[in-house]
């Protein structure tokens, strides 16, 4: 038998035992996952329009699944998912300019959109629990 046509016991592609995670494929994930989030956060903020035309029974319901748990952890998601999703679409804007596509250039401005998507989501919550 040739060398050629030998079988080879190495894995045809990259399987996710031995795959490596680099920053950039987990940042395009999250983009896209967080632009899903964003669609069904449009849903929720028009059910929320929704149960405030309705009056205000149905409003207070509402607003009560939002001071919950489960209610503030949706919001906070939501929250992070616009401003993770805004800081990300700057950041390919300056590569549609052809700026940053150098490999510590992309992991700096990855590492900078998740730190201030983090400090923005943290602020907004400071800001919002301060004036409710």
């Amino acid at each position: 038998m040739s060398v050629v046509n030998r079988p080879s016991n190495r894995p045809l592609s990259p399987h996710l035992q031995i795959y490596r995670w680099q920053l950039t494929s987990v940042l395009s994930i999250l983009h896209r996952a967080t632009g899903i989030a964003l669609s069904v956060g449009a849903l929720y903020l028009a059910t929320w329009v929704m149960y405030a035309a309705a009056g205000p029974r149905a409003y207070a319901l509402f607003q009560d699944f939002n001071a919950s748990i489960l209610g503030r952890i949706v919001l906070g998601g939501w929250l992070f998912s616009a401003f993770y999703h805004l800081c990300n679409g700057i950041r390919h804007l300056f590569w549609d300019a052809c700026y940053g596509f150098e490999l510590k250039d992309a992991y700096r401005s990855g590492w900078i959109v998740v730190a201030v998507s983090l400090l923005a989501t943290v602020l907004s919550w400071i800001v919002g629990l301060r004036l409710v």
